[in-house]
């Protein structure tokens, strides 16, 4: 099993500033207060669905999440937002952040254009190792998320693992890796909540 604090460690020699909470509800709260009423963009992310953090959101402003109101401009305004909200799909003890993604929204989000970039992670998401984390993100988040888009990919109807397909609707388009806090964002921090939390 992954050392939580050995995680945190390393997270914060990387640049990340790293946050820690029992449980899902009180992460809730930290972060609706140190958001504000900052206009805020959500990454697809079952973790930040099981936060129940996006109706509170709304009612402070501009809050933007296609999983509640599909289509590509609520992506975009997302984009733009000052603020993004988004999981990760593993994270190693060394301080590594890895992410997959389709649209590729998602990851670019996490390099560049924010203030505030803000990754929620239950603690399922922690992996020992780099080879690890990718595993995970390959072999788990990806099959799950990609059973629950509906995809007509192998590992969406067979068992739950990483085919390398070629199918069109492959959601494995990019592979992300944080090394270090991007310089483009000047507040990036990882809110680890030791409960299992989404993919």
């Amino acid at each position: 099993m992954a050392n939580v604090e050995r995680t945190m460690e390393n997270l914060e020699k990387r640049g990340f500033k790293v946050s820690r909470f029992p449980d899902r509800e009180t992460a809730a709260e930290y972060l609706l207060n140190d958001i504000g009423g900052k206009p805020v963009g959500i990454g697809g992310s079952v973790t930040v669905g099981e936060l129940d953090i996006y109706p509170r959101l709304l009612e402070r402003g501009d809050v933007f999440w296609h999983m509640e109101v599909p289509g590509n401009e609520t992506i975009a305004r997302a984009n733009a937002a000052s603020v993004y909200l988004m999981s990760a799909n593993g994270v190693s003890e060394t301080g590594t952040i890895i992410n997959i993604d389709g649209r590729s929204n998602r990851v670019a989000n996490m390099c560049y254009g924010h203030e505030r970039v803000y990754i929620i992670i239950g603690i399922n998401k922690i992996a020992v190792t780099d080879e690890m984390a990718l595993w995970r993100a390959r072999h788990i988040a990806s099959p799950k998320n990609a059973r629950r888009l509906n995809k007509e990919t192998p590992c969406a109807y067979g068992d739950p693992k990483c085919y390398d397909c070629d199918a069109p609707a492959r959601i494995c388009a990019t592979f992300v890796t944080l090394e270090r806090r991007p310089f483009g964002i000047p507040h990036f921090e990882i809110v680890i909540v030791d409960e299992v939390l989404g993919y």
